[in-house]
């Protein structure tokens, strides 16, 4: 009856089991968090590591948002000062302030970053979306030649074009971007190859379409996911080639700042002054990860340990 209680009548008696009704409603609760906020929240990695390439962008393109001290402005008196106040990073042999050479060459690495693997994905996905559509004849004559370059050690061929193309970033870059062509060739061409047998590519050339625009309009926008996702992939790996020759002393000249120069020119103080190689191997090694963590994400594989 209305109004009455019955005493006892919400305690479960000794056995009986709850009504799903009286548990905790977590994935409802959990559910009340915004998706995109939940997906952040549960990758801290992702977030480091976008906010670092962020930092990293930042200091390239404006420099003087993060130091305004001169990159190239010795300072004897204060030569080999380690990290403190006034100096984060320390200061080299010259008095030049550590921090503020980094700021500014991450521009050098950057770019020959960027314009080798513009120059790896533009010519290997042209070479790999030829072969891979057309076939026979233009199919072998561009893998062999994507072979011999497989064939060779990409540091030693590297070596070998920036010797005969000379020194500087833009060398150096060219240098890289021609080591990674092949692969890019490779995948674009394996997806191209599975496009061109779809039934929409067929109804497209039964209907008359030139081979070149259904290569534009059906066949490179469908190919150019994979191709893209390992353009994120190989950035850090580019950054560390790029760095590599110019340790060697490849990349721009001195006193121009660049990474792998910054880490070249401490290696005769590694006993007086670790930071001047220590901490600008520290920044490559960390925008290295940064990147490949942020290419795992593009590629799917964005589950982050809890």
């Amino acid at each position: 009856m209305t109004g009455l209680s019955i005493p006892g009548a919400g305690t479960p008696r000794p056995g009986q089991e709850v009504p799903p009704a009286a548990a905790p409603d977590l994935p409802e609760r959990r559910s009340r968090i915004p998706h995109h906020v939940r997906f952040w929240l549960l990758r801290p990695g992702l977030v480091l590591s976008v906010l670092l390439i962020a930092g990293v962008l930042l200091a390239a393109f404006f420099p003087d948002l993060l130091t305004s001290r001169d990159p190239l402005a010795a300072a004897p008196q204060d030569k080999l000062l380690p990290p403190g106040a006034g100096h984060p990073f320390g200061t080299d042999q010259l008095g030049r302030d550590l921090f503020a050479r980094v700021v500014h060459g991450s521009f050098l690495t950057l770019q020959a970053t960027v314009l080798a693997v513009s120059v790896g994905l533009l010519v290997g996905s042209l070479a790999g979306l030829l072969a891979g559509y057309r076939g026979g004849a233009v199919d072998d004559a561009l893998m062999r030649f994507t072979d011999v370059l497989l064939s060779i050690p990409g540091l030693l061929l590297s070596l070998a074009l920036v010797t005969a193309l000379g020194f500087g970033t833009v060398e150096v870059a060219l240098a890289v971007g021609v080591t990674s062509v092949s692969t890019f060739a490779r995948i674009m061409r394996a997806e191209a190859m599975k496009i061109a047998r779809s039934a929409y590519v067929e109804a497209a050339r039964a209907s008359g379409t030139r081979w070149p625009a259904v290569l534009v309009r059906h066949v490179l926008p469908n190919a150019a996911g994979p191709v893209l996702v390992y353009a994120a992939v190989d950035f850090g790996a580019v950054i560390l080639q790029v760095s590599s020759l110019s340790f060697l002393g490849y990349g721009a000249q001195p006193p121009t700042p660049e990474w792998g120069s910054l880490v070249s020119d401490g290696r005769n103080y590694l006993a007086t002054a670790w930071w001047l190689t220590t901490l600008p191997g520290l920044v490559i090694a960390a925008t290295v990860l940064a990147a490949n963590r942020i290419a795992r994400a593009l590629d799917g594989d964005d589950r982050e340990a809890r």
